[in-house]
């Protein structure tokens, strides 16, 4: 039996790394900057590009159709849906972001997972386990402007409220170790799918 595991998550939440660990307990594949090369192949476009692109809504749709036809963002969306699809059909697999939630909507066996924290603990986490450069310093104006992009994306391309607890099988507040959450998890997804 095939099945997925998406997850979405707060920005500094710890969510990728509770979803590569849930992949490593179940024995399944873990797609989430694996989704960049796929879908730079999927597009034409390079990875560098993709990754740049990701997470961007065009400012204006329409001036963008006029201009140039089909806005980057959202053929890069279109790409990465499809492929998003392809590796669920394919495979069991958890799936980081990439609103795949969404795209997978119609699965069978799909368990969907939102991972959030205190905004505070958010921060301490990007400052002091990512390993990414932050412009001045400001950690909590980098998460805030994190979290804006994300739910602008999924807004964007979904038409839903991102993060909204009615919409996913499991929310967590990771604050209690992505350990428990990854156990929280991998239990959950074998009751439910009764293997």
């Amino acid at each position: 039996m095939k099945y997925a595991v998406v997850i979405n998550r707060e920005y500094g939440s710890g969510g990728r790394l509770i979803g590569k660990d849930v992949a490593n307990r179940l024995g399944i594949q873990f797609y989430d900057n694996e989704l960049i090369r796929l879908t730079a192949d999927e597009s034409g476009f390079s990875e560098e590009y993709v990754r740049e692109t990701a997470e961007k809504k065009t400012v204006s749709l329409l001036y963008s159709l006029y201009m140039t036809g089909l806005p980057a963002s959202d053929r890069l969306f279109i790409a990465q849906s499809q492929v998003i699809r392809e590796v669920a059909e394919k495979e069991s697999c958890v799936i980081v972001g990439g609103c795949a939630d969404y795209v997978l909507k119609n699965m069978d066996n799909l368990v969907k997972v939102f991972i959030h924290a205190p905004f505070e603990d958010r921060v301490r986490r990007v400052q002091n386990e990512y390993n990414e450069t932050v412009p001045d310093n400001n950690y909590k104006n980098y998460v805030t402007r994190m979290d804006k992009k994300r739910i602008t994306y999924y807004r964007y391309f979904t038409q839903n409220k991102w993060g909204r607890a009615g919409d996913y099988n499991i929310t967590l507040d990771s604050t209690g170790g992505i350990n428990i959450c990854t156990a929280l998890i991998e239990t959950y997804i074998r009751n439910f799918l009764k293997f």
